[in-house]
């Protein structure tokens, strides 16, 4: 079979409800997502390290209710009543730790879209507790707000992570190149997404297929490889 080069294409995250892979790792966030209609006060936090499907969730979940999504630190910049309107979710949270006019505009959009009976979504790296959000009105609503979390992959999550991000990059990785690479990167989400845009570099670089021989010169290069026994 003909190796397959890279070219420098564009890269297109999936973000559908049919892209998440479903793992003991996500499930009861998944659930507690679709499950929106049954939120407590309307509301739900998602926490989970960077790379763990926040995002991709908060898509799902627009797709499912035709919400607005807002990234914390562009709230000042927004209308409040206009994104209270209607469901509306609101990504990294923790980003706005004392800015006084971010936490001022989430503290309005919080009671309004309630007071609404819109439903509102928030995501975070870390539980509420450890924000340091300099608001007390905030803080305390923030604190109060049930949380689903996202853990760290198992295998089988992070296998599909890894063919989820070559996908986005629409490389189409060589057979047995996933297995390698789970038995020698960190078992985190950045991990993977670090070695698939290092993968994708240094194969457009050096003009070779994304395959075992490339990830393991990378690996030793980097000091990443773990060095486990190849199977």
């Amino acid at each position: 079979m003909a190796e397959q080069l890279r070219f420098d294409l564009e890269v297109r995250p999936a973000l559908g409800r049919e892209d998440f892979f479903i793992s003991p790792a996500n499930a009861v966030a998944v659930a507690s997502v679709e499950g929106w209609r049954d939120w407590p006060g309307r509301k739900l936090l998602l926490i989970g390290p960077e790379g763990a499907g926040k995002t991709h969730l908060v898509h799902v979940w627009a797709a499912q209710t035709g919400a607005r999504i807002v990234r914390a630190k562009d709230l000042e910049a927004e209308r409040i009543d206009t994104l209270a309107a209607g469901p509306v979710a609101v990504e990294d949270v923790p980003d706005i730790a004392g800015q006084s006019a971010a936490e001022d505009a989430l503290f309005h959009l919080h009671n309004l879209a309630l007071a609404e009976g819109h439903a509102l979504l928030l995501t975070a790296n870390r539980p509420a507790q450890d924000w340091r959000l300099s608001l007390p009105d905030l803080a305390s609503r923030m604190q109060a707000t049930p949380a689903a979390m996202l853990a760290p992959p198992d295998d089988a999550l992070l296998a599909a992570i890894l063919m989820k991000l070559f996908g986005d990059r629409q490389i189409n990785p060589a057979e047995g190149t996933i297995p390698f690479l789970l038995r020698r990167i960190e078992r985190s989400f950045a991990a993977a997404a670090h070695i698939v845009e290092a993968l994708d570099e240094a194969a457009l670089a050096q003009q070779r297929p994304v395959g075992r021989a490339l990830a393991r010169d990378l690996l030793q290069d980097g000091g990443l490889d773990r060095d486990r026994p190849d199977g």
